[in-house]
């Protein structure tokens, strides 16, 4: 992996902004600063990866910008070891900074050419090990529940209730919500049959879709 003086320049740059625009916990911000987000890129767009944009990626999708895989991961609020499950794996760089700050991360992605992409990205990075799924993220990954918590990457119409079901007692999900103008929410489980739900202000994500684009 070719992780140049010139990278991580970049990604300092990057983590310095990105501390100036919200109070994300200093372990976000250090795991921002650890993963090469250039390899999750397009050669090409080399020089826009540490920049606070989305870029686009394979089938049509886009990687996430900086500040909004740091707002998830923030507001997620994992600690080490705490088993996450990812709806959406994309290219794998909010995988990449999920499993960098010591989650076990289980991601699962519809679109198989970004499934196939993401095991290869991510393989570049030895030292991590999420466990990747080709399926439909509606239907979370129920064999492996319960999970501490669930981060969806792209918008869902409405709030998915197979994944609220798979999170334990006291887990959280980050999900953005709605058609065109979208949210993102963060609900705790309280009990059993108990959600609490906080809105985090107006984002904007790819649709969520049902179903598995093999």
């Amino acid at each position: 992996m070719l992780d140049s003086l010139q990278h991580r320049g970049r990604r300092g740059r990057l983590v310095k902004e990105l501390s100036g625009k919200y109070p994300y916990s200093e372990e976000v911000l250090k795991a921002i600063g650890t993963v090469p987000r250039h390899i999750f890129v397009d050669a090409g767009l080399d020089h826009m990866a540490y920049q606070d944009l989305p870029l686009p990626i394979a089938a049509r999708q886009t990687i996430s910008q900086p500040s909004t895989v740091a707002l998830q991961t923030h507001l997620l609020g994992i600690k080490k070891w705490d088993k996450v499950l990812e709806v959406g794996t994309g290219c794998g760089y909010q995988t990449a900074v999920l499993a960098m700050m010591g989650a076990r991360v289980y991601s699962i992605e519809r679109q198989k050419e970004l499934y196939l992409a993401a095991q290869k990205n991510l393989a570049r990075m030895e030292c991590l090990a999420p466990l990747l799924f080709l399926g439909d993220g509606y239907a979370g990954l129920p064999g492996f529940a319960p999970f501490r918590g669930i981060v969806v990457t792209c918008g869902a119409p409405e709030i998915p209730r197979q994944l609220l079901l798979q999170l334990e007692i006291g887990g959280k999900m980050v999900v953005p919500v709605g058609n065109g103008k979208q949210e993102m929410f963060v609900i705790t489980r309280k009990s059993e049959w108990e959600f609490d739900s906080v809105s985090h202000g107006e984002c904007s994500f790819v649709p969520m879709l049902e179903g598995v684009n093999k």
